[in-house]
């Protein structure tokens, strides 16, 4: 069965994952955007994102490849889906990534709200997922066939797999800002009590990237 991870999330070096004030211009939050500036110059993100064929092939590149290997399916919150809040008006909102999401397996977005699956190019199927995360859960390690599960955000998906104690390893990216307020990603929780470990850290111009795994539990 593949791990259950949370790959290449950027955070403040003040614990924020998400900044003030998110709005459908600043869906991260006044300054949320700069949190990812180690990863968007990659030439992972440049081709997975972008269709570039240029970009980066550094360390932070390493990293931003390693959290999209052996993943057979992804959960995220429906804020890092779309702006859309309330029930769906109608199905024309497909998400931010264009007609092809650089997902490429199924994703699983966790909502109060139900509404037909939606199939993307590129493999990219968005299934939505009324009955909390745990069923998100038990619907992506069945389409993940064996493969990682990765979560994909925003912060309140994060502490809901953590404080669910559903985590097996994270990769957070700590960008060398601070951000003040918006959503905070420790807040309440104990990694050390919940098992978790650093067992890889390594600094960039761009970022500190730390790596947890539970102490407790096989690979």
């Amino acid at each position: 069965m593949g791990k259950v991870r949370i790959s290449s999330f950027s955070i403040s070096a003040d614990g924020y994952g998400a900044g003030p004030n998110q709005s459908l211009q600043n869906p991260l939050g006044v300054g949320g955007t700069q949190l990812h500036n180690w990863a968007f110059p990659t030439q992972t993100i440049q081709q997975n994102l972008f269709g570039d064929g240029g970009g980066k092939t550094n360390l932070d590149d390493d990293f931003a490849a390693r959290g999209f290997r052996g993943v057979g399916a992804w959960i995220m919150g429906r804020n890092m889906f779309g702006p859309v809040r309330g029930p769906w008006p109608d199905d024309a909102w497909k998400g931010w990534w264009g007609d092809t999401p650089p997902y490429h397996v199924p994703v699983f977005v966790l909502t109060h709200h139900a509404r037909p699956p939606l199939e993307m190019d590129g493999g990219t199927t968005f299934h939505f997922v009324t009955g909390g995360i745990h069923d998100a859960l038990s619907r992506a390690r069945d389409a993940a066939d064996g493969n990682d599960i990765r979560i994909g955000g925003g912060v309140s998906v994060v502490r809901q797999y953590f404080q669910a104690d559903l985590v097996d390893e994270v990769h957070f990216a700590v960008a060398p800002m601070l951000l003040g307020s918006g959503e905070h990603v420790f807040s309440g929780l104990d990694l050390t009590a919940l098992g978790f470990e650093v067992i890889e850290h390594a600094a960039t111009d761009a970022a500190m990237h730390l790596v947890f795994a539970k102490a407790n539990r096989a690979p």
